[in-house]
Parts: structure tokens; sequence; C-alpha cells
């Protein structure tokens, strides 16, 4: 199942193919309050780890033959990488903290302050991981492990075991192993019962995982749009999730085993990897707290895990815990990179292909990112030269052609089917395909509609200024009110103004070569009111994307301008004419193009049409007038 894309993508999706079809007509052929990310102990419902429990009974009675290893004292265990914090406890052999040392959450951002991010932290997330043994289930989780290693800040190219172990005897016992790289977000993570058959039985694992995702972007509601659970159906071989574009609640049980699941906010994302068999039953469930504003969502998925795998070494898994990027994300598993969503299938090949790789190459070489769109747009619209030459030639015969289908259509008046039949006859005798200019137009327009999806996942953009927009992942609002209105909400975005003026402009400028189109409707003053709608679906989306349309109008106008100064009119008019000369001296001698013959036979086929309903007619009236 591809992702839903909301009302206002919907909206911006038939305003990009209205505005473009309206081209193609024309030429023939205060802000949100900035969220704190830190969340009190009391916004939470996750339940903490347990404190020690002194009670023998007690403890016997909860963990069975594990009682020995449920009493403990937690130390922690920090492992540092170029990019990433890992802070692991021995209570639990868990992961306690993840802090991505790069990136900032947007309140600390805001404040000046450059706090590293943390993503994951034991406060806001529990993972369980219960077994079923004779005397019940343990949680692994709740038990307490040792661990030889120390903590270590690793170097590029370095790498380390962490290993905590939970011993019941010499020869039975509980491991886990997290294998962490120099650099990146990835850890791997292996779980093994070591001569725990007898007292383990064969059932499956039980994997719980609750989060409680902060707020660490702008606008909270944008935030609990972008926040869902996606997840590789292991059996099709494919990718889905749930909860996106959905601020509500979403809960899904599934029949298919899973291979991945991650808990994806807009720019980051936690997930988790099985290498082996791939985990059954999964639940999945999505909880908005509308009244806390310091958690976009909570978010719970439950699985099982084959109990035989933890118990021949082959319990292996992989977790992830960093930024969305597809760059990263798409070498943690088979499909992982669906974690960028880069539009439908029609235009996913030109973002993971052509824009991608290229705002890539441009970030290397390029460290201001206006000045960075600016190339890629101008790098993209040299690409399409031939294309808008091409339109501009089949413009210009088409307004050369207006004064003579002027005439056509004052010499037949209403009859329409006539009128295209002249029409017909003189694109024909001229050698022009009225259509010419449309197919060039009509092919740029998967471009226009890739970055509409693109820029809104882009982490490239994230806290990245450019003139008075300091994070150009989210909107600009120089101009801002306390109170939400309705379409608009509570700000202006001055890119947004700005690339509104450029496509009433662009539109202006069509309208000025473009001949007038006979109908009850003024298209050409319908015109303007597209970039007008269009402000409203972009006033609260990426002030990147609305940079880039900007930099497009204004290029287009100049890239038209300059055209315009290659193209002699005069000569076309002589070609067109002299067609018109020849197959007016030999008829039969005139080729005809696939598009004429088949507008002609569909001329032929309405005449057809409208001459039986004539006579059907007269045969009706016939009657009425015997009697």
């Amino acid at each position: 199942m591809e992702k839903l894309i909301d009302k206002n993508q919907i909206i911006g999706i038939v305003l990009l193919l209205a505005m473009w079809a309206g081209y193609m007509y024309f030429m023939p052929s205060t802000p949100p309050q900035e969220q704190k990310p830190a969340i009190p102990a009391d916004a939470t419902k996750l339940t903490p780890k347990n404190a020690p429990i002194t009670d023998t009974t007690a403890i016997k009675a909860a963990f069975g033959d594990f009682a020995s290893a449920a009493i403990g004292t937690a130390q922690d265990i920090v492992i540092e990488n170029q990019d990433t914090r890992f802070v692991f406890t021995t209570q639990g052999g868990d992961i306690k903290e993840v802090t991505l040392k790069n990136y900032s959450a947007y309140g600390d951002f805001k404040a000046g302050n450059k706090k590293p991010l943390t993503l994951f932290d034991n406060k806001t997330s529990t993972i369980n991981l219960e077994i079923q043994t004779n005397k019940g289930k343990v949680d692994l989780k709740k038990l307490f492990y040792t661990s030889a290693n120390q903590s270590t800040v690793l170097k590029a190219g370095d790498s380390t075991r962490l290993v905590f172990k939970s011993a019941l005897a010499d020869n039975q016992y509980v491991e886990q192993v997290y294998t962490i790289k120099g650099t990146g977000y990835t850890v791997d993570y292996d779980v093994n019962l070591v001569g725990l058959d007898a007292v383990v039985q064969n059932q499956p694992a039980r994997l719980f995982w609750q989060d409680n995702l902060k707020v660490l972007e702008h606008d909270i509601n944008e935030n609990r749009k972008a926040a869902q659970i996606n997840y590789w159906d292991a059996k099709e071989d494919d990718f889905d999730d749930i909860g996106s574009n959905k601020i509500g609640n979403d809960e899904i049980n599934l029949v298919d085993p899973i291979q991945w699941f991650s808990f994806k906010q807009k720019y980051f994302i936690t997930g988790f990897v099985a290498k082996n068999q791939a985990m059954a039953t999964p639940k999945f469930k999505l909880t908005t707290p509308e009244t806390n504003p310091n958690v976009v969502k909570i978010a719970e998925v439950e699985a099982n895990l084959p109990i035989a795998d933890l118990k021949t070494g082959k319990g292996n898994y992989r977790f992830y815990f960093g930024p969305n990027d597809y760059n990263l994300v798409k070498t943690v598993a088979t499909g992982f990179h669906r974690n960028v969503y880069l539009g439908y299938d029609f235009v996913k090949p030109i973002n993971r292909y052509i824009f991608v790789p290229l705002f890539n190459l441009a970030e290397n070489l390029i460290s201001n990112y206006g000045l960075l769109i600016i190339v890629v747009v101008l790098v993209i619209k040299l690409v399409l030269t031939p294309l808008i030459y091409k339109s501009y030639i089949s413009s210009a015969k088409m307004r050369i052609l207006a004064p003579e289908l002027s005439e056509i259509r004052a010499k037949v008046g209403d009859d329409q089917v006539k009128m295209q039949q002249e029409q017909m006859k003189l694109y024909q005798q001229v050698g022009v395909n009225p259509l010419s200019g449309c197919v060039p137009m009509l092919l740029q327009m998967p471009i226009l509609m890739s970055v509409f999806f693109l820029f809104p996942n882009m982490i490239m953009f994230r806290q990245k200024n450019f003139l008075w927009a300091s994070d150009l992942s989210t909107y600009d609002y120089p101009i801002s009110w306390a109170t939400d209105l309705p379409i608009i909400g509570n700000h202006i975005s001055l890119f947004v103004v700005l690339m509104t003026l450029s496509s009433l402009a662009f539109t202006y400028y069509n309208n000025q070569i473009t001949p007038d189109q006979p109908g009850p409707i003024d298209m050409k003053k319908l015109s303007y009111v597209f970039p007008i709608v269009f402000f409203f679906v972009l006033n609260s989306f990426p002030a990147a994307l609305s940079f880039y349309y900007l930099v497009s109008n204004v290029i287009t106008i100049a890239q038209q301008q300059i055209v315009r100064r290659f193209v002699d009119e005069d000569k076309i008019r002589g070609i067109l004419m002299n067609n018109k000369i020849k197959y007016q001296a030999n008829p039969q001698a005139a080729k005809k193009g696939k598009f004429a013959q088949f507008m002609e036979n569909q001329v032929k086929m309405a005449e057809e049409s409208r001459r039986q309903q004539e006579e059907l007619k007269k045969k009706q009236q016939q009657p009425n007038k015997k009697k």
C-alpha cells in the first residue's frame, strides 16, 4: 500500500496540473509556540524500570529460575562514535539513551542552544523482551547483567562489541551483544540463550516497544502528521505504513510477518530489523496525546521473535537511531530506504535517480543552501532547454495562424464540427501539429511534481538558513500573529508571496503572447486565480520548496526571453505559407501525420454522427406532417 497524501498535497497536485494545463492551453500546443523537547516525568505513561525487589519470595515468584539475576546494581557504559553517543545500562542489558551529536531539536536550535538531539531514552521509551519459561514469563530486560566493557570513544574505522551476560549457572546464561562502529547510527544486536533449552519453552519471544515520540521540529501539527510506523512485509516483500498524514489514532494487527519496523518522524527514525527469520504476528498502535504538547505520538509495536533463533545463535538483529537520510537508511536493510518518501511511482524514479544524487553532488560543492537550490534549478532548466525551445516554436506557429483561425471562426459561426474541420484543414495545409507544443510541457510536469514530494522529506535543508529563513525545512514566517485563521493559519510565508508574484508575472507574460481563445469563460483571467490559490496551499510548506518554485519561475521567464531572441517569426511565417502554397498546388502529395489523420477521422465520425441524427430527426417529423 502506498502512502496516502493529505488534503493540502491533493490540492497542490490538482493545482499543479491545472496550472500546467492552463499554460498549455494558452501556449497552444506569531508562529506556533516553540515546544521544548524535554518531557516531564509525569507526561508519559511508560512504566519505569522496576526498582530492585528485595522480597526473596516475590523475586522467585516473578522470575523463577532467573531469580538470581533479578537483583543487582545498575551501571552505565557509554560508547561514543563520531556521530552518536550511546548509553547502555547493566539493568536489562539495555540501550538507555541515544544522542545524535550533529543535530539539535528545533526548540534548542531557535534558542541558539546547539544541544545535541536525544532521539531515544528509557524515560520516554521502553523495550520488553519476554520469554516463556517453565515457571512463567520472564522479561529479559528486567534482569541484571555483567559486562567487562568500559566506556570508550571510537574513532572512524574502529568498532567494538559490548557484551552483557546474565548467568543462571556456569553453562546457562543470557547474552546480549551490541556491536557499534566508529561512525554511523546503526547498532547490531544479538540475543543468545545459552544452555537454557531445559528452562525456556519453545514458544516465541515477545518483543514490545513503546516510544513517546518527542517534538523535534517546528509546528507540532506538522510533526504529528509526519509521525508514523513503517514496516516491511516479509511475505509480500513490500513496504507499508500506518498513521501517515494523520493526526489521530491508528491501530492494526497483521497476519503476515515483518522483516523490520520503524518509528518515523519528519526527519528522524528509530528502527528494528530482524536479520534472519521475520517477526511474526505484529501489532501496531499509534496514539495522539492531543493535550500533551511535549509528545507527538505514542508508538507501540508488539511482535514475536522465533525462540529457535535465540537458542541457536541466530538471534541477530539491528537497531537504527538516526536521521531519515536516503543515503544512510538505504544500507540498513532491504527496503529501509522507503522510510524516505519520494512520492508516487511515476515521480519516484526522478527523485531517486536524478534529484537526490544531484542535490548530494551540489551539497558537496556549495555550502550556501539558497545558492545550492539556484544551481540545481539552473542545471534542470538547462537540460530542459530543447523542450522549452520546441514548445516556444509551436507557440509561435499558433500565434502566426491566429488571424486565419479568427477568419474561419467568423465564417462558420457556432458550427463546432465545421470549425474543427476547417482548423484541421488549415493545420494540414501549413504542416502544423497543434499539440506539438503541449508534449514538451507535459514532459516537464513530473519534474514539477517530483520536488513537490521531495522537499518536505529532505533532511538536507533542516536548520539551514538563507536570507530571512532560519530553517529552510519549515516555512518562513516574518509575518505572523497569535491565532489561527481559516485556510491561512497564523503566518504568511514571504517566500510563498514572492513565488506567487513570480507566478503571476509568468502568467501575465504568457497572456501577452497568447491569442485570445473563444469560449464562455475568459481563460486568461482565470489563469490568474491558480497562483493565488496555490499561495494558500504552499504557505505551510518548507521554505526550500517555495524558493525552488520562485527561482524556477524567474529562470523560465528569462529562458523564454532568450529563446524568443533566437526565433525568427517572419521566417516561420514564410515556411508555413510556403507549405500552404505547395499543398494547394498538389493536395494529394501532402503527407498526413498520425495526429492529423487521427483528428481528421474524428471529425469525419462526428460529421457522420450529426448527419445520422438529422436524418433520424427528419424521419420522426414526417408522420407528424402527414397527420
